[in-house]
């Protein structure tokens, strides 16, 4: 099977879908079985979850994405330009590894959260454009506002959650009814 037929996309999710094949190989499960589950996977709620597409726009959402590294696989997974929806809680974030993909894939950053000074301060050279928001309708208002068809609209805080929500979870759902309001 090709790469493009695997549910999950991106390098490290093809990496993950490769393994989870040559063991379920090793343990002696058909070719065919192995391939209908790697094609028909559901994804888990809140991580590169598809919410919707409007006007040709994908709506992803990856709230569980608490840290850097979680952000850095989101965005180097995304095919298309992106508008990317990040921040909360800064946990001493160092930026700097997510320089080049927000140079090469992102196209606006929209902030969610009480402190977005550092993220103006790491990708102020990167992006154009970066936006403060208050609240996760704001937030997806406006980042749907700056995504033209064919863009993605990327929901990966990089940051905790605490400052406008009970956990990831109350987040992601917040950052859903907002897009499904559109």
């Amino acid at each position: 099977m090709t790469l493009e037929e695997l549910a999950l996309q991106g390098k490290q999710r093809a990496y993950k879908s490769m393994a989870a094949g040559i063991n379920s190989k090793l343990i002696g499960i058909r070719k065919e079985t192995i391939k209908k589950c790697l094609t028909d996977f559901q994804n888990v709620e809140h991580r590169l979850e598809l919410v919707a597409s409007i006007s040709e726009i994908e709506f992803v959402n990856d709230s569980k994405a608490t840290n850097v590294n979680s952000s850095w696989y989101a965005l180097e997974c995304m095919q298309n330009k992106v508008v990317w929806i990040a921040g909360g809680i800064d946990k001493d974030n160092d930026y700097e590894i997510l320089k080049s993909l927000v140079h090469h894939k992102v196209k606006a950053i929209v902030c969610l959260g009480l402190d977005n000074s550092k993220i103006h301060e790491a990708f102020a050279g990167e992006v154009e454009t970066i936006i403060d928001t208050q609240s996760v309708t704001e937030a997806v208002q406006t980042a749907y506002q700056l995504a033209k068809r064919g863009d993605s609209v990327l929901f990966s805080p990089a940051c905790a959650s605490f400052d406008l929500f009970e956990n990831y979870e109350d987040r992601g759902n917040q950052f859903k009814q907002a897009v499904n309001g559109l």
